[in-house]
């Protein structure tokens, strides 16, 4: 029994040293991407429809408070009273549109991101199958303190032939 138990305390390093280890770096990846070229594209057209609206906005806004401020001293109170809640209503307005237009953009661009970040994943996922690898790390995560270059396999030119980068 004993020479048994040694035997296999003995073979557990070497089979430790047949696994194959791998990374890549998605950093030199991705801003490559045709999908990531049109996902920029979309955004700033989003971005810019949203500056184009909100300026719209902010210039009804600057009108209707010149034309409050020139008439101010010769309006009745209550319509007085009914044009500042106009303008108020209107400030207001600005500042939700601004703030829902940012969120859409982040939304947009998370969304994404997520499927550009899928579609490299899943490349990686079919590398690691067909190269045996145990572990494949992403080196421009941050997350990972050391990567031995020399003990890792670098597939990241694998991963950019699979998504048709040159």
């Amino acid at each position: 029994m004993k020479k048994i138990l040694i035997a296999i305390l003995m073979m557990a390093p070497m089979s430790l040293c047949a696994q194959k280890f791998a990374h890549f770096n998605s950093a030199d990846i991705i801003p490559n991407m045709k999908e990531y070229t049109t996902a920029q594209e979309e955004l700033q057209a989003m971005e810019k429809q949203y500056t184009d609206d909100m300026k719209l906005m902010q210039d009804e806004l600057q009108k209707k408070s010149e034309e409050y401020q020139k008439e101010q001293a010769n309006l009745l109170e209550n319509v007085r009273a009914r044009r500042e809640q106009e303008l108020n209503d209107l400030y207001t307005r600005l500042q939700q549109s601004y703030q829902d237009n940012q969120a859409a953009l982040q939304k947009a661009q998370a969304e994404k991101m997520n499927e550009i970040s899928e579609k490299v994943l899943a490349v990686v996922k079919k590398i690691g199958e067909a190269g045996g690898y145990v572990y494949i790390v992403d080196t421009s995560a941050g997350v990972i303190p050391y990567v031995s270059t020399s003990l890792s396999t670098d597939i990241t030119s694998e991963v950019k032939k699979e998504l048709g980068i040159q």
